[in-house]
């Protein structure tokens, strides 16, 4: 099972929006997985996996991280907040190096924290015995942590502050008088953190710096800086840690945000929203109109010109003609035909049918792959309309960049396509059998007539034969089987060309339904399948958007 879909099931039974969202999310990413780039993909694979092991380690404590640069007065915040000296400050602590970390409850968050990565030794546990705070800022559930300054000059310190933020459930930035406006802290978190405005508080430390009167504006004056920069409905809060003002005002936030237990779900729908729009930006969102009648009826056109089917179903019709008549027709006539060259001949054609479906479809013909290629082409661009660019590709590369093994596959239709080339039909030998009788008729009866023509020049005798129906019968033979000829060449030809076109019409159904069988399964169904898959991805990434 994926993290993602792990996480969904800790979720289930408490938020269904976020269990849906995740599930959404986790049928994107597999949708998606070798057609997006990994480093896309990942921070959602990795966020499936954090949520899993934060729940089910703890899912009744909040994870609040308070981070802020140097001077800010961060680490006497949170002394202020756990009323104990825990974080040096001034002096002998100028920078926040390391995090600290201060559990409110009588059973700590240890398990919580090592997976977190902080050492035992810079963990706290708040025992609520040592707690004289009222109701409303009694911080039970709580789990604060001390970041390490974000304008520290170490890198470690920038990376560990970094790592540690993924983990909180609520961010507060802790901002001084002197540097509220600083673009440092601005431009490279709080503004690219504006998708998580839901789970961050703002805190104007050190208050007590700036005399009564102009308070409330400075405080208007950071509100307006978070609205500019996307986050108009963040909390801004006045305090001094030295002097405790506006301390309990923090806590009650604090309280009522543990008590609705919305944080951790809060923020992961948060980074849901933020992994999920990034997916979407790369993969796109867009409903695509998919293969129509007219698309697939457009390729098994292409594919079979590609084949060349038209052009051996016209040489099948004329070359049945001319077999037939070679079996049918009147002996000269047979005789003079056999000067002319047969049509399928002409395409580089022998008699047998494995030669026939050879020379029918040349398997390395560059006009036969161009042909193929642009009908597969001309459907993957009308298919993967709106689509975002790795989706294209792979549509691509399911249907044009396999076009020599389409081409392949042509032939090998082609190739166990019964033609029919050697079956000569039965009555064509019935009716040759004739014209040869009628031939050998029209020979007697000439060859008599002939005979009794020398006989009378020589004065010798020749006998005539009887007469049949008053005419002699070497006329009768010699007329008979020239005329029997012919009218039975003229009508076995009418009866030819049906033959032909029957067979033309069966050759051509059989190729149509091989080279479509082609389309489908080297073309269509791989296109369908990437257009499928994509519709789940779609499907998911719209769900986890929310």
């Amino acid at each position: 099972m994926s993290a993602l879909a792990d996480a969904r099931q800790v979720f289930e039974g408490t938020r269904a929006d976020v269990s849906d969202r995740l599930a959404g999310l986790s049928e994107a990413v597999e949708a998606g997985h070798g057609r997006l780039e990994e480093e896309v993909l990942e921070p959602a694979r990795s966020l499936g996996g954090r949520a899993t092991e934060r729940l089910q380690l703890s899912g009744d404590h909040t994870i609040v991280a308070l981070a802020g640069a140097t001077g800010s007065g961060k680490s006497s915040l949170f002394n202020a907040l756990t009323d104990l000296e825990l974080a040096g400050v001034g002096v002998r602590r100028p920078t926040t190096s390391w995090a600290l970390a201060c559990a409110w409850g009588p059973d700590g968050a240890s398990e919580l924290l090592e997976w977190m990565g902080i050492p035992a030794r810079h963990q706290v546990s708040r025992m609520s015995m040592l707690d004289t705070s009222s109701a409303e800022t009694k911080l039970e559930g709580l789990v604060l942590l001390d970041l390490p300054d974000h304008d520290s000059t170490e890198v470690s310190h920038h990376l560990e502050m970094e790592r540690l933020v993924e983990y909180a459930d609520l961010l507060i930035w802790v901002l001084d008088p002197q540097k509220y406006a600083d673009a440092a802290i601005h431009d490279r978190y709080i503004k690219p953190m504006a998708a998580y405005s839901d789970v961050t508080l703002v805190v104007l430390n050190q208050i007590d710096r700036i005399a009564y009167g102009e308070r409330d504006r400075a405080l208007n004056d950071v509100r307006s800086i978070l609205a500019r920069e996307g986050l108009p409905d963040v909390p801004v809060i006045g305090v001094s840690a030295t002097r405790n003002d506006g301390i309990d005002d923090l806590k009650r936030e604090l309280v009522r945000r543990i008590k609705a237990k919305k944080s951790a779900k809060g923020r992961l729908g948060s980074d849901l929203s933020h992994v999920a729009q990034d997916i979407a930006e790369a993969g796109g969102t867009s409903v695509v109109p998919g293969i129509g009648d007219v698309d697939r009826e457009a390729v098994e056109l292409g594919l079979l010109d590609a084949a060349g089917v038209p052009a051996l179903t016209d040489a099948v019709e004329a070359s049945t003609r001319r077999r037939a008549v070679r079996h049918t027709g009147w002996p000269p006539i047979r005789w003079l035909g056999r000067f002319r060259k047969d049509p399928l001949a002409e395409l580089g054609l022998e008699e047998d049918l494995s030669a026939l479906a050879r020379g029918a479809v040349p398997a390395a013909g560059h006009a036969n792959r161009a042909q193929a290629e642009a009908a597969v082409r001309e459907l993957s661009q009308k298919a993967s309309v709106g689509l975002a660019a790795p989706w294209r590709e792979a549509v691509v590369d399911a249907s044009v960049r396999r076009t020599d093994d389409t081409v392949a596959a042509l032939d090998d239709a082609v190739l166990g396509t019964d033609l029919g080339r050697t079956r000569p039909a039965p009555w064509w030998h019935v009716v040759g059998l004739l014209q040869w009788v009628l031939f050998a008729a029209l020979v007697v009866g000439v060859v008599w007539l002939g005979a009794l023509g020398i006989g009378s020049l020589v004065s010798a005798e020749v006998p005539g034969g009887p007469d049949v129906l008053g005419y002699p019968l070497p006329g009768v033979l010699a007329v008979g089987g020239l005329v029997g000829g012919i009218v039975l060449a003229l009508l076995a030809r009418l009866l030819v060309r049906s033959t032909a076109r029957s067979t033309a019409r069966r050759v051509e159904r059989q190729l149509h339904d091989a080279v479509v069988e082609v389309a489908e399964q080297r073309v269509l169904a791989p296109v369908r399948l990437e257009l499928e898959r994509y519709a789940r991805y779609r499907a998911g990434i719209t769900r986890a958007l929310g």
